[in-house]
């Protein structure tokens, strides 16, 4: 698998895990569903597919339980199993980078996604400080450099201590933070990101940097992110248009269709 960041990459949202609120009660159907929504969103064509934790609200806010860790295992590797060809991405919600470069190592994953890896932010779980000299530090004593570090700047559902413009964040993120590549979210999950806070990151980080939109696109959306390198796309892909949902494989094939045709790759 080449190491090359994915330009257009899926979120499979699992269902609670064994020591969330809502588990249901079986382990096996919660990794049935992420095989399930995995082989769709390859049949569609998408390059990654990025595997979390979504249905484990209210999340944990530093280190998550060691079930956890093995649950998301076990599932990235039935979604490796779908996806063989395809980028693997892990994202433990709400924050623990930690985790998710073992289960990454683990399963064979390509890159994980840190919502706060430099800097804090004040969230619905309080407040979450980066950890960027440890996530560093752990990748290279894994010697997993190869997974590569997508991480949020300005992360939805979280408010900064103090007011700095998002150029600033983003800066610092890329340049001292060492992340390989720079989230651009809106507000919320399903919200769409302000273009003027796009513009602001990728003229700040230049034409080199690896800038993805994260949250809120759709296929009429596509059109407008302008400079951006990729995007991250859940919400859209269900036709319920909410995020936890299944994958949808006539609304996956659609919106890879209308991302490559926007790039002028058809």
């Amino acid at each position: 698998m080449s190491s090359r960041i994915p330009a257009l990459i899926g979120v499979i949202h699992l269902r609670p895990l064994p020591d969330s609120p809502r588990f249901e009660g079986s382990l096996a159907a919660v990794i049935d569903d992420a095989s399930r929504d995995a082989r769709l969103l390859v049949e569609a064509g998408f390059e990654g597919i990025v595997v979390e934790n979504f249905g484990d609200a209210p999340f944990v806010p530093g280190r998550v339980s060691p079930v956890t860790v093995a649950s998301m295992t076990a599932a990235a590797l039935a979604v490796r199993a779908e996806a063989k060809d395809t980028a693997l991405g892990i994202n433990v919600l709400r924050n623990d980078a930690e985790a998710a470069l073992a289960v990454a190592v683990a399963s064979g994953a390509e890159f994980i996604r840190i919502n706060v890896h430099t800097g804090a932010r004040v969230t619905d779980q309080g407040l979450i400080e980066g950890r960027a000299h440890e996530t560093l530090r752990q990748r290279r004593a894994l010697s997993a450099e190869h997974i590569r570090l997508l991480c949020d700047v300005d992360v939805k559902h979280s408010a900064a201590l103090s007011p700095r413009s998002i150029a600033e964040e983003a800066h610092d993120l890329h340049a001292r933070g060492l992340a390989d590549a720079v989230l651009v979210t809106g507000s919320g999950t399903g919200r769409g990101v302000a273009l003027a806070d796009l513009e602001a990151v990728t003229s700040a980080l230049g034409p080199e940097a690896k800038v993805l939109v994260a949250s809120g696109v759709t296929i009429a959306t596509l059109p407008d992110l302008g400079r951006a390198y990729g995007v991250i796309v859940g919400t859209c892909l269900r036709r319920s248009g909410r995020a936890g949902d299944p994958v949808d494989g006539e609304l996956a094939r659609a919106f890879a269709a209308a991302f490559r045709a926007a790039r002028g790759l058809c």
